[in-house]
């Protein structure tokens, strides 16, 4: 049962007019905005594709099962521009989850665009076995933002394959076999990096997959055992008490001492070959970790043998803010970065760096990728970073992120169903709950109703977590403090809507 406090915040209901209203499916009676979808001068051309009914049947009988859609009637997504998504009908929506964490710099970004344009007129393709100028260029451009001896890059075509090279790579420099990831952790899903993924419901039942991958627990503040009021690096923090102090964390003690019951018990005395880790878990449900227990990890590591692996995929590049890359946030360099999404804004690229010893063990038998670090890709690539620079949008993610972040907080001590607000920068989650006391799960009708709304209205944001009730938050890095206004406005009005039907 909800608590009654849930339902003590809800806005009066208003008739929502058509020209507002986002979906034919969508109730009559709806709570108003206090802001309105921000302008955009954009007008992408008319659809003129296959019937929304064509493309359904096609769907069905056509695509593997594995393609899910979300909502209850799917969107038919034809165009976009930086933040914003158009629909078949020529309706506009904010777009809180850019592409999965994907869109870095904006949708259809005119210089990405025409850098694009510009290679394609030249070159499309031509692998490795021939040396083109433009994988050159920009291997020197992405190294030259790491730290280090970070100067090695392997160019692939997406995170799973780039965490599959690092494991590739790990096991081969150290001739040892274990490696370790969290529980809650995703790191893609070929058959070799599924076993560091660690949530059921990505999980095939096929033999081998966790040969020589250990799980160990998760260190979450707010759903994990320990947990307190200053425990993430973040502007908004769990609210659980703690007796930490300055420069020391309970709840890291306590994790970091879990990691070393696993390195006494579970596994060969000085003979491990690495341990991955998100800068902040991304389809866990964004979550993070204690300060400086990463840094102790790596330290725990690598004095028994092992390489350190930092999953960039969905945090590099900015998004979190204070830092290009999210493992900088935890004050500790990693032996090999693997990244994806954000890297080439949609494009499919995908990189592995690491130090030239390392990167040397791909010298002992062919190893090749057709199309990894192709002039297009790198194209991009080149692109991307220019963006980044030139329009500062790691400032505007940590600017637009706190401001974000301190909206959301505001919205929690409204509605008791905000179990917790987390992140950094433009790296935000958001979990439901049903009882902030036993911080269990929004009850999933509840939350797919909130979901399902917020589309309505205009926003669309993602889902992750086990559960499937964490908000993610991690839009194209050149949205506003308009646009966050907004998007916090229409999830008001959505939880509104929720609890005056339970009501």
């Amino acid at each position: 049962m909800m608590s009654k406090k849930l339902f003590a915040s809800s806005a009066r209901l208003l008739i929502r007019s058509s020209s507002t209203l986002h979906s034919k499916a969508a109730p009559a009676m709806m709570s108003q905005p206090a802001s309105e979808m921000p302008e955009c001068n954009h007008r992408p051309a008319a659809y003129n594709g296959p019937s929304y009914e064509q493309i359904l049947a096609t769907r069905k009988n056509h695509l593997t099962p594995n393609l899910v859609s979300h909502f209850k009637k799917p969107l038919v997504i034809h165009a976009g521009h930086m933040q914003w998504l158009y629909d078949h009908e020529g309706r506009r929506y904010l777009d809180m989850f850019g592409g999965i964490v994907t869109v870095s710099v904006g949708h259809c970004h005119p210089k990405v665009n025409q850098a694009l344009t510009d290679q394609i007129s030249r070159l499309w393709h031509t692998t490795n076995i021939y040396m083109h100028p433009k994988i050159h260029e920009y291997a020197e451009r992405l190294t030259a933002k790491f730290p280090g001896n970070l100067k090695a890059v392997c160019f692939v075509n997406s995170g799973s394959e780039a965490n599959d090279m690092a494991m590739l790579m790990a096991r081969l420099h150290t001739g040892n076999q274990d490696i370790l990831t969290f529980r809650n952790a995703y790191h893609g899903m070929s058959p070799y990096t599924m076993g560091l993924t660690a949530h059921s419901t990505w999980r095939y039942p096929l033999p081998g997959i966790n040969n020589g991958i250990v799980h160990v627990m998760n260190p979450d503040p707010y759903q994990g055992i320990w947990g307190g009021a200053a425990c993430r690096d973040s502007p908004v923090q769990t609210t659980h008490s703690c007796n930490c102090t300055p420069g020391s964390c309970e709840a890291g003690n306590a994790y970091y001492n879990e990691l070393e019951q696993t390195f006494k018990y579970s596994l060969p005395r000085g003979k491990v070959a690495a341990m991955f880790a998100e800068s902040i878990q991304g389809v866990g449900g964004t979550v993070q970790y204690p300060k400086g227990y990463l840094k102790r990890a790596a330290d725990l590591v690598r004095a028994n043998g092992g390489l350190f692996v930092a999953d960039e995929v969905q945090t590099g590049f900015g998004r979190t803010g204070d830092h290009f890359w999210g493992f900088e946030g935890h004050d500790y360099t990693p032996d090999i970065v693997t990244m994806a999404k954000g890297i080439g804004n949609g494009f499919p690229l995908a990189a592995v760096v690491t130090t030239p010893e390392i990167a040397a063990t791909l010298g002992l038998a062919l190893h090749f990728n057709t199309y990894g670090g192709n002039p297009m890709a790198s194209a991009v690539g080149i692109s991307v970073l220019d963006i980044i620079e030139e329009e500062q949008l790691q400032r505007n993610s940590l600017e637009v992120g706190t401001y974000f972040l301190k909206c959301l907080e505001e919205l929690q001590k409204r509605y008791e169903l905000i179990g917790d607000v987390r992140g950094k920068g433009l790296m935000i989650g958001v979990e439901l709950v049903n009882d902030r006391e036993t911080r269990a799960p929004l009850a999933a009708p509840h939350m797919l109703d909130i979901w399902e709304t917020c589309k309505d209205l205009g926003v669309l944001f993602g889902r992750g977590g086990l559960h499937g009730n964490v908000l993610r938050i991690k839009p194209p890095m050149c949205i506003n403090r308009a646009d966050a206004k907004f998007a916090v406005d229409v999830l008001g009005c959505a939880i509104a809507n929720t609890l005056a039907k339970q009501k």
